[in-house]
């Protein structure tokens, strides 16, 4: 606990640089001599115990596909050509499980050539079969659950995260890849319209690509898909429902450039755009093979970490920090922070002392000050029930402004994952 007396207690600032409008170049990082591929497991009790039909030693493929034995839905591709070096399982956050499956790597890339004989009749089936382990993880599944039928794809050029240059990357300067990998999609989902959302300025150097094009404000939290629902569509999402349910899903630009490549040259893409930001609060745009760990990044750039400093996955609001720079990288991953011991701002007990800063500041109008306290007592169902737990956006902003440096978001993550298992016990015992 930290003590500290109550005319101490300031509000917090972020004192970081602005990312630049035009992301700067990229910088390519060296094959790593040991990749680690992640697969992550369902956290149904069916899947508890599965593991994959790979041994120590077995030969791997670039563009290889490794499921899990009992099903081949869940799977991971592998980034790098190599042989199997071990196999092991990892234990995420929130109750998250992976197989962790290191390859020592070979300098030649050997590509499997299943993915390019489907890739020459692409379809749904294909696409949910392959195309969901891309670069940026395009949600495929999506368009398969018959009771929320998907209407209008919305592909974001804009990054969710502050620190974060990725999608913005993409939007200008993979825009032929951009532009097949839209065209695929209609072909593909079938979806009735299809958005993209660029940040202002940006629309009048992209040309003709394929899909209504529309301008949002590239300020945070306005980039999250709840909010881009309300501001393109008019439509708000419900407590406990998903932009799903309206019939609207999401695309990262990153995914569908990569779905464009992957069609158009019938080999799996395995690199990953990502920024990194060092202690300098530089950013810095790189890419890097999926799978490649943190350490190899961070010793291609010269950064160098110390004991107690802090590795944040994704960006400085809604981020998960790590705990090992052996961790590799995700298709999802679209940024990587790196706070130094002496400014990573202090997590406080310190009682909510009811300054209202987190109900000003809430862009989805919950009563923060009074679902907090709940929440950090374990009473995740009157949290939900009476003070909106499930209305949240979970954009960080509470616990940005908290005065108190109470960790409300955490404790928002936390209690939604609680009732979450909860539920699920109780489907299972039904």
């Amino acid at each position: 606990m930290i003590k500290r007396s109550f005319l101490g207690l300031l509000k917090p600032k972020f004192e970081v640089q602005r990312v630049p409008l035009k992301p700067a170049e990229i910088k390519e990082i060296p094959i790593p001599k040991q990749v680690i591929l992640m697969l992550k497991k369902p956290k149904d009790p069916i899947h508890a115990a599965d593991t994959v039909a790979l041994a120590k030693g077995d030969p791997i493929y670039t563009g290889q596909k490794i499921s899990l034995s009992s099903d081949g839905s869940i799977y991971v591709i592998s980034s790098v050509t190599g042989t199997v070096g071990d196999i092991s399982s990892f234990a995420g956050d929130f109750g998250t499980t992976y197989i962790s499956i290191s390859i020592d790597v070979v300098k030649e890339d050997v590509f499997d050539e299943a993915f390019a004989n489907r890739a020459k009749s692409p379809d749904l089936a294909f696409s949910k079969e392959y195309l969901q382990a891309l670069p940026g993880s395009p949600p495929f599944s999506v368009f398969f659950d018959k009771e929320k039928p998907i209407q209008t794809l919305c592909i974001t050029g804009i990054d969710a995260d502050i620190l974060s240059m990725t999608q913005r990357y993409v939007l200008l300067h993979q825009k032929s890849e951009l532009r097949k990998g839209i065209q695929a999609l209609k072909g593909i989902t079938h979806a009735d319209r299809i958005f993209l959302a660029v940040p202002q300025n940006a629309d009048s150097e992209l040309g003709d690509l394929g899909a209504d094009v529309r301008v949002v404000d590239a300020g945070y939290p306005d980039t999250l898909p709840r909010l881009l629902t309300r501001t393109l569509f008019g439509q708000t999402v419900p407590a406990e429902k998903t932009c799903e349910d309206l019939g609207i899903t999401f695309f990262s630009a990153e995914a569908v450039a990569a779905i464009g490549a992957a069609l158009e040259r019938g080999r799996f893409p395995v690199h990953k755009i990502l920024t990194v930001t060092g202690k300098d609060e530089r950013p810095l745009l790189v890419s890097a093979r999926v799978g490649t760990p943190v350490k190899e990044i961070f010793s291609a750039l010269g950064i160098t970490t110390g004991n107690l400093d802090r590795i944040v996955f994704g960006g400085p609001m809604t981020g998960s920090a790590i705990y090992s720079e052996d961790q590799p990288i995700l298709p999802d991953t679209d940024a990587i922070l790196l706070q130094d011991r002496i400014q990573i701002p202090p997590v406080s007990h310190y009682p909510c002392i009811n300054c209202g800063e987190c109900v000003r500041i809430c862009p989805a109008k919950i009563p923060v000050n009074m679902l907090v306290r709940y929440l950090e007592v374990g009473r995740y169902d009157e949290a939900a029930d009476v003070y909106d737990l499930h209305c949240c956006i979970e954009c960080g902003l509470c616990s940005y402004v908290c005065v108190s440096r109470m960790p409300i978001f955490q404790y928002i993550r936390i209690g939604k994952h609680e009732l979450e298992r909860m539920h699920a016990v109780e489907v299972n015992h039904a």
